[in-house]
């Protein structure tokens, strides 16, 4: 890291991460441990002490950051939103009603089949816009909950219009049969990124949309083997060979997406500045992160596999003896076999976010670098966000889980 502004060399910072798989495993496990034994409840909790563990492991290598966001805070906002959530979708379900849908009687006819089928489809349509909505709310609470340096990070309200503009933009990509993804991408991460801020210093985003569209195809490369792998299996009567075909497409689509994000990532960070003369540069390794991506994601599932087949090994084991040696055996044994579901459900939940979700975080950030970084001592703290619903929404349609 240079420093030597006398002599006119502009301070560069690069990011740092510090965290441990192990430590962030004791951390994911224990807490979701007890998310289990609380029937859910402890969950906001977790997710306040994963989060801090994770913000003060990263730095520039001398100052870390800090999530002041607090479980309480998060479940209160939690409460409020679902009696909001649970208003609106009455309100939503006696309009329906009126109209003759309901999802609330078993069909008797073809045309009740229908109806109930279109108040399902409608019910689910009603709820999209507060998933917008939620989104927004969550980068918000997150950006006023974090500071560095001793400096809060903050977000403008904005949030029904960031929520009326995602469901335009995605009429529009799917219309376009997902040739305005990356108009997409741009104007929303715009949109969020104009209405935020470090102190007083507001973050600008730049780039074109046009610069994303290359970046796109591998995903249509997938989606090309797709349906090469159908028509193979469909028109030349080849199913094996089609399904074998498809299925690759299927992989190198997902493959697709994930460079796909990486790379408008590294573009949009790349693109944005804060109080107009602080630059950002993110350089990720797109192989080694799907790499980390898909190989995470294996071992996880392979772990998860071992768990659960060990834990129903160790129930036949258990259960089939204490039937024959009366209640009071099988009851222990119950109890047992619960707990140690428990546990292995505890474990289970904790490997994505060890294996995937933090080798993501370590790669990003350590590819970060600021220009300009001297620029930062003049900006001063802003005021202090209340955060209003606490990713609330979020925690109410099961959104806010990600990090």
């Amino acid at each position: 890291m240079t420093t030597d502004i006398q002599f006119g060399v502009r301070e560069t910072l690069e990011g740092h991460y510090a965290g441990q798989r192990k430590s962030l495993f004791n951390i994911a496990v224990v807490t979701a441990l007890l998310t289990t034994l609380t029937f859910g409840i402890y969950r906001f909790w977790a997710k306040t002490r994963v989060r801090r563990y994770i913000w003060s492991s990263v730095s520039d290598g001398r100052d870390s950051f800090e999530y002041t966001g607090t479980g309480l805070e998060k479940l209160l906002g939690f409460l409020v939103a679902v009696v909001i959530l649970a208003v609106y979708l009455g309100v939503v379900q006696m309009g329906l009603y009126y109209f003759g849908m309901t999802l609330f009687i078993e069909p008797q006819t073809p045309e009740q089949t229908m109806m109930q089928s279109m108040a399902v489809v409608i019910t689910a349509l009603a709820v999209v816009p507060l998933v917008f909505f939620a989104k927004y709310r969550v980068r918000r609470y997150k950006m006023a909950r974090t500071r560095w340096r001793g400096i809060r990070f903050g977000m403008d309200k904005g949030a029904w219009g960031y929520a009326a503009r995602a469901m335009m933009h995605w009429v529009l990509t799917i219309l376009s049969l997902g040739l305005l993804l990356p108009w997409q991408t741009l104007r929303l991460e715009r949109y969020m990124t104009d209405r935020s801020w470090y102190g007083d210093a507001p973050f600008q985003q730049g780039g074109k949309w046009t610069a994303l569209l290359p970046m796109m195809g591998h995903i249509y490369m997938g989606l090309a083997i797709v349906v090469g792998g159908g028509a193979l299996a469909g028109m030349m009567a080849l199913p094996t060979e089609g399904m074998m075909l498809s299925g690759l497409g299927f992989v190198w689509f997902i493959a697709g997406i994930v460079l796909y994000r990486v790379k408008a990532f590294c573009y949009l960070t790349n693109s944005k500045t804060l109080d107009g003369n602080i630059h950002f540069d993110a350089q990720v390794d797109t192989v080694s992160l799907v790499a980390t991506v898909f190989l995470g994601a294996l071992a996880a599932a392979l772990i998860t596999g071992f768990v659960f087949g060990a834990l129903g090994v160790g129930i036949f084991v258990l259960v089939v003896p204490a039937a024959m040696l009366g209640q009071g055996a099988m009851f222990i044994a119950t109890v047992a076999v619960v707990a140690a579901y428990l546990l292995a459900l505890a474990i289970t939940n904790s490997l994505a976010l060890v294996w995937v979700v933090q080798p993501i975080i370590d790669q990003v950030v350590e590819s970060i670098t600021v220009h300009n970084a001297d620029e930062l001592q003049f900006i001063e703290q802003r005021s202090f966000d209340e955060g209003a619903d606490a990713e609330g929404f979020a925690d109410a349609l099961d959104l806010a889980a990600a990090v």
